[in-house]
């Protein structure tokens, strides 16, 4: 017999969780819980906002919605940005065992939902997706630019899971819990492809369905998508070739510094040119000076854009690292020296070994004071 004393839930517990990223969507939030309320009548569902602390308003407008269903809740993150690992978040603030992921901004079919549901529920399968590339599915008035970078970074993305998914890059998909919960330690979480991450994380070949939708004009707002997703698709997929050890940061970094030798480069030779030998030093500190610039902004725009500096942090990150930086420096030239001349270490290998700890001295350092320093400042 049951535990009289036990107090009863209010309302059931959800079947299901919506879970929706947004970064200043206060226009939208409204219209898409009126939407998801209407097409899933009948389920026990929850409505997650994961917002990455928006300048205009989204975290109250969601506040103001929960008051009036609770069924309706806000994570608000301060200080990280990033749509895969808001995602992740929120897939794992709810105890629904299943978890639909969309945008926040109107561009996805709402009325799928209930059909993505039966679907996984029926076909027993692990996670089912909306696809703009199956047949009776479309990209709405996409430009030409847009559609043809889509389709090669489907095409690359399908390489990189060997499966026959037509459309690996959508952000509008249903999982089952215990899938996600299974890998996502597994997880990288960054940039904006988080079904590509769940499927090349998998432990093992999921069952999966893809069901034609057509992708949507945006209505409020500004798209978000910028150069940078790009990049942040190939850092997600560098990361699942290379594996776990090596922090995604640090291989953006990385590859952030060996473009800082030809930014070196290309100041140091006209210099040369135009003043002789006789200029070397005068040379090699302007290059120098001019790389770190180069480096921190790339660094700032691209490594930590989830924390990027503004006003006057930006000056003050630029100072700390451009100092952290020559200290990385001096450390790389010491060590090389020493292994070179007492460690009888071939040239080659004695610069190489200054190298490493000098980048690893500036990513480590830098992280620490010049992005996440001053962004909790």
């Amino acid at each position: 017999m049951p535990d009289q004393t036990q107090p009863r839930p209010p309302c059931a517990p959800p079947q299901l969780a919506v879970i929706v990223p947004t970064y200043k969507e206060a226009d939208s939030v409204a219209e898409l819980a009126r939407r998801v309320d209407r097409v899933l009548a009948g389920i026990d569902w929850e409505l997650i906002f994961v917002d990455d602390d928006s300048p205009d308003g989204t975290p109250e407008r969601v506040r103001e919605l929960s008051r009036l269903d609770p069924r309706i809740r806000l994570i608000q993150r301060i200080g990280r940005r990033g749509l895969s690992s808001a995602c992740i978040e929120g897939m794992l603030a709810t105890s629904a065992p299943f978890l639909a992921v969309m945008d926040g901004d109107l561009q996805h079919d709402e009325t799928l939902l209930p059909r993505m549901l039966r679907t996984i529920e029926d076909e027993e399968l692990d996670i089912v997706v909306g696809s703009r590339y199956v047949e009776g599915g479309g990209v709405g008035e996409w430009n030409a630019k847009r559609h043809s970078m889509s389709r090669l970074a489907t095409r690359i993305g399908q390489r990189l899971i060997h499966a026959e998914l037509q459309d690996p890059m959508s952000g509008f998909f249903m999982v089952r819990a215990d899938v996600l919960r299974s890998c996502v330690r597994k997880l990288s979480g960054v940039g904006f492809k988080i079904l590509l991450d769940i499927f090349s994380s998998a432990e093992r070949p999921l069952r999966f369905r893809e069901l034609p939708f057509t992708f949507r004009q945006r209505e409020t707002g500004t798209s978000k998508l910028e150069e940078a997703v790009l990049w942040e698709y190939l850092l997600m997929l560098a990361q699942k070739l290379i594996g776990p050890a090596i922090p995604v940061r640090f291989i953006a970094f990385s590859i952030i510094g060996g473009l800082g030798v030809f930014v070196h480069m290309a100041v140091l030779w006209p210099i040369l040119g135009l003043f002789g030998s006789g200029a070397f030093l005068l040379g090699q500190s302007a290059a120098t000076l001019v790389a770190m610039t180069s480096n921190f902004f790339l660094n700032n725009l691209l490594t930590y854009r989830d924390m990027r500096l503004r006003g006057r942090e930006l000056l003050r990150g630029w100072f700390s690292f451009v100092l952290t930086c020559s200290i990385g420096a001096l450390a790389n030239v010491g060590i090389a020296d020493y292994l070179f001349h007492e460690g009888h270490s071939g040239w080659f290998f004695s610069a190489l070994a200054g190298i490493l700890v000098g980048a690893v001295w500036n990513y480590a350092v830098t992280a620490v004071y010049t992005w996440k320093r001053h962004q909790a400042a």
